[in-house]
């Protein structure tokens, strides 16, 4: 098929920036080392060029699992980047996505043009290639604001949870210290938590309850008006 523009034609990428909480609940972003010019053995966001026949989803998708092994997330689009001199290489313009996952329920394997997936503390970084850390400060200030208005924080931890790795799940993505009592009641009254009548197991400190999210009783109440906040 030929092609004719009266226009000289941007290339097209995606980068992802895929949030996750380790064990010490510190938020951590994963990154890849690059294996190619430009940046070479440099970190960035994982992400690559958009194929002439796909989609921006689907580039998305097909990118992560090429350079981290990662499948089947949920990808939120989060903003269009297109400084003019933003990729050395040519005029390109990256749409970017985030996502929230369990770092348990994945495991990394860095393939095609990248040399090493791993996760990173967001608060050690000083700079990736590209414009990937003004990309970075951006995800983390949209997933500051719905962190408060939707309960997307629960993709970050563990299917069965306490109230106080909810609490510090929000305390460290809000960059501020909550008050127990009044955290406890608001999320508690919401009857969004399924007590599991369960307690933690093998821990050095008293156990505590275990509680699950109920999405399907979520959706149910947000259908009917209901409003989370935090």
């Amino acid at each position: 098929m030929n092609y004719t523009y009266k226009y000289a034609k941007p290339s097209v990428t995606v980068d992802c920036v895929v949030f996750g909480l380790d064990d010490a609940q510190k938020l951590k972003v994963l990154l890849i080392q690059r294996g190619i010019a430009p940046y070479k053995n440099k970190w960035a966001l994982p992400g690559g060029f958009v194929k002439i026949d796909e989609s921006v989803e689907a580039a998305a998708a097909r990118e992560l699992k090429e350079e981290t092994g990662i499948d089947k997330v949920f990808l939120e689009q989060l903003y269009t980047f297109g400084a003019v001199d933003r990729d050395p290489r040519d005029r390109v313009i990256s749409v970017a996505y985030y996502a929230l996952i369990n770092i348990r329920e994945y495991i990394l394997k860095a393939q095609t043009d990248a040399k090493n997936a791993e996760w990173f503390s967001v608060e050690e970084l000083s700079k990736l290639a590209f414009d990937h850390k003004k990309i970075l400060d951006v995800a983390k200030q949209r997933l500051k604001g719905k962190l408060r208005y939707q309960p997307i924080g629960f993709e970050l931890l563990p299917s069965k949870f306490t109230l106080t790795q909810l609490q510090k799940l929000y305390e460290t993505v809000l960059e501020q210290k909550l008050d127990k009592r009044n955290f406890r009641n608001k999320i508690l009254k919401m009857k969004l938590l399924e007590d599991l009548e369960e307690m933690q197991a093998g821990v050095s400190h008293r156990p505590a309850k275990l509680y699950q999210f109920e999405r399907k009783r979520y959706q149910q109440l947000k259908r009917s008006g209901f409003s989370f906040e935090i």
